[in-house]
């Protein structure tokens, strides 16, 4: 039975309200002292092999017969006029099958103020046309013969710069108007003035973060084709169920006309949440030629136009009284959408919540500039406002006189300031000292003699992670007592497979090796939310074992007609149908099976609703260990100890990675990685994997996991709450804060390079 409720949702940092259909016979959670048999152990992923052997079928490998390759045109200006293309060479070379332009695209809208194919460039990158040939050769002969000429007009691309009066408008005529791509963010809570008179210390700065490239190993791109008028596409998609919807949206046709695939994945990140340029493209020429179309970018075409991090710009203001309490927290953040982006992110978000506070105000403003479009990146927002917010706090610990663990503990909240309720559940106390007895930051000093000198900082975490419903599953049984589960979700790489198997194998009572799960289909599979936001596990695992739930209830129901028992007396333990609470044997699954033979038990699950009355939230903390080179300016960053609460361990072994690609890359944030642009032509300079620093294995520090807290079951029927944002958002202050510790000076721009390291310690750090 289903009803309609209005719940809170959070997704990639922001709580918004929408009305749901949920089932109301949900299961109750797994008890926090239950004896798991897969739940809880670390097992390699379920589909390893396939994808070390290179037998698993990424989008890449995907190529139907008469496939054609497509290709797309990019701006190589950050803002300019289109006056004219003329595809007359391009169309006569033989192999071209299909050119796109403007003129052919004017009527499928983007964004709020562009269609597909724009003929005002606004940003080096942009996409100005397409091409479909019958070979990789000819595509890039015939990109090589279309002829453009542009007008070139004034750019900027410099956030703050953007707001300025008199400032070059990106979008002129749109609302909000300038170059605002939304209203200013605001948020306060009680007097923020009355805070600061009432500090007997302040400290304020300004911080910046920069532009990050997300990088995926495997970069967008499509293959698309029609049958008669049904639409197949093959994706590079964190979210098979969204691309199925905007593409039938934008092609005007019905939901049942398309199918979307994503087997594998590597890697996302958030830039691949939503529909890009290079499906719809694929698609469209598909439907021209007749004929299947294969678009995938290149990695400067990735770089350039697949969307970015922000960079940003924040000013935060802390003060307090001489023991430490908080008394006021004031911060103006300046972030961008690039040319196109949808929605601001949350910078300010942390600051409303880590730590307690009366005293609240913060102003968000997001500029329109001519770069590529700004999109989710694991953490939005929370990654850079944490940046800022984490380092004033040290700041502020540094002027007090204070340790800054005691500086944090002392602010503790011990509920949501902002929704005003409790948690359903928080253990960050635990994380401070797991982490700070596991980096053995008292028996280390900082500092040293000579040009290396070492470190130890800190940084907290706060974010979503409690999932929402809709999210479906289905299990059906086949006469050998084997299994079939669908859910509509996509693994990035992540092991959301594994994990899903562990869990209706838990719940059923059989071999992992006895269940076949099939994802990343919108024609196989129930719908599931995207793989984004920490979503995934929280959301899909409940449906999971709820779809295994009423599966076992069928077995049993069989199993107890055939011997006559009653169906409440019986359980599923290793396979086998036990007495209870005896356990003694009676029959097996694949008796029972065998039983049902053609007869077709199928369970079907649903996820249940968010609580009412508890905010569901991940805590953590990041200890980070350097060694900064005073004469070269190099930071190397040791160790870092991540200790964080994530409710139930469903698998510590894919926890464990996703903890240490998460670390890495906030390794990679603080140190190296920087989209850099020449401004004085508005050019992206370093669109590729040899000058967009990435860290290596040769920058790997040794990495430290710890899980603390028990299940949360507030938040979902298995306790568990989502891992994919959380281990990346401390990384880059708790560097930052260790550079501190060792140099005695304070960076306050990512990333803390040579160059900025040399540059602070011959001014003392001050800015």
């Amino acid at each position: 039975m289903a009803i309609i409720r209005k719940q809170q949702v959070e997704v990639e940092g922001r709580w918004h309200e929408e009305e749901v259909i949920v089932e109301q016979d949900d299961l109750a959670p797994w008890a926090d002292e239950r004896v798991m048999t897969h739940v809880g152990r670390g097992r390699p992923r379920t589909d390893a092999e396939a994808r070390v052997t290179g037998t698993a079928k990424y989008t890449y490998d995907i190529a139907p017969a008469g496939m054609l390759w497509a290709g797309i045109l990019h701006s190589p200006y950050p803002h300019a006029r289109v006056k004219s293309i003329d595809t007359t060479q391009a169309s006569a070379l033989p192999g071209v099958r299909c050119i796109l332009t403007h003129d052919d695209c004017r009527h499928i809208a983007w964004n709020d103020h562009t269609p597909l194919l724009t003929d005002i460039a606004r940003f080096h990158g942009d996409e100005i046309a397409a091409v479909a040939a019958d070979s990789e050769a000819i595509l890039a002969d015939a990109l090589e013969l279309l002829s453009v000429e542009y007008e070139e007009l004034p750019f900027i691309v410099d956030p703050v710069a953007a707001l300025a009066e008199g400032a070059v408008e990106i979008h002129p005529g749109t609302d909000p108007g300038g170059n605002r791509a939304a209203p200013p963010t605001e948020y306060s809570r009680g007097d923020v003035e009355r805070g600061f008179a009432e500090a007997e210390v302040v400290v304020e700065a300004r911080y910046r973060t920069p532009a990050a490239v997300h990088n995926s190993l495997e970069p967008h791109g499509s293959v698309a084709m029609w049958e008669n008028d049904l639409l197949t596409v093959w994706d590079t998609t964190q979210h098979i169920f969204g691309i199925r919807a905007e593409l039938a949206e934008k092609l005007s046709i019905p939901l049942n006309k398309v199918r979307v695939i994503s087997q594998y994945m590597g890697g996302g990140f958030g830039a691949k949440n939503d529909l890009s340029k290079a499906t719809a493209l694929a698609a469209i020429m598909a439907r021209k030629t007749r004929r299947p179309v294969k678009l995938m970018l290149t990695r400067e075409q990735e770089n350039l136009a697949s969307g970015h991090r922000p960079p940003a710009v924040v000013d935060v203001e802390l003060g307090a009284r001489k023991d430490g309490t908080l008394t006021a927290i004031r911060a103006r953040a300046v972030s961008t959408a690039g040319a196109y982006g949808r929605y601001p992110f949350s910078i300010c978000g942390a600051m409303h919540e880590l730590y307690r506070c009366d005293n609240v105000e913060t102003v968000q403003e997001d500029v329109f500039i001519n770069t590529g479009p700004s999109c989710a990146f694991r953490g939005p927002g929370y990654v850079e406002g944490i940046f800022a917010l984490d380092s004033a706090m040290d700041e502020l610990a540094a002027a007090l006189g204070m340790d800054p663990l005691e500086l944090r503990l002392a602010n503790y909240a011990e509920s949501n300031q902002v929704r005003q309720m409790p948690y359903s559940a928080k253990h960050l106390r635990e994380s401070y000292r797991s982490g700070a007895a596991a980096i053995g930051r008292h028996e280390r000093s900082s500092g040293g003699e000579g040009r290396r000198r070492r470190g130890i900082g800190m940084a907290s975490q706060v974010w979503g992670g409690g999932g929402a419903p809709p999210s479906y599953a289905t299990m059906r049984v086949n006469a050998d007592g084997t299994f079939d589960l669908a859910t509509g979700t996509q693994d990035l790489g992540t092991g959301t497979k594994t994990v899903m198997t562990q869990v209706a194998a838990e719940e059923l009572g059989v071999a992992e090796e006895k269940i076949r799960i099939s994802i990343g289909d919108t024609l196989a599979c129930p719908y599931s939310l995207l793989s984004a936001g920490s979503l995934t596990v929280p959301s899909v695992s409940p449906a999971v074992r709820n779809a295994a739930s009423e599966v076992k209830r069928q077995l049993l129901d069989l199993a107890s007609a055939m011997l006559e028992t009653d169906a409440a007396q019986l359980d599923i333990r290793g396979g086998e149908v036990v007495a209870c609470p005896g356990g003694e044997r009676k029959l097996t699954v694949d008796e029972v099976a065998a039983k049902a033979g053609n007869y077709m038990i199928i369970g079907k699950g649903a996820r249940g609703p968010n609580p009412t009355d508890s905010s569901v939230n991940t805590f953590g903390v990041q200890f980070a260990e350097v060694e900064v080179d005073t004469g070269t300016g190099e930071v190397r960053v040791l160790r870092v100890v991540a200790a964080h609460e994530f409710g139930r361990v469903l698998n510590p072994l894919t926890l464990s990675s996703q903890i240490e690609g998460g670390v890495l890359q906030g390794v990679g944030y603080g140190t190296l990685e920087e989209r850099v642009i020449d401004a004085r032509i508005g050019r992206v300079v370093n669109a590729n994997l040899t000058d967009y620093q990435l860290p290596t294995a040769m920058d790997t520090p040794e990495i430290t996991s710890l899980f603390t807290g028990p299940p949360d079951t507030v938040a979902n029927n298995v306790g568990a709450k989502g891992a994919g944002e959380p281990p990346i958002i401390p990384t880059a202050p708790a560097v930052a804060n260790a550079v501190y510790a060792a140099t005695g000076v304070r960076i306050r721009e990512l990333p803390i390079n040579a160059a900025r390291v040399l540059e602070a310690l011959r001014d003392g750090g001050e800015e």
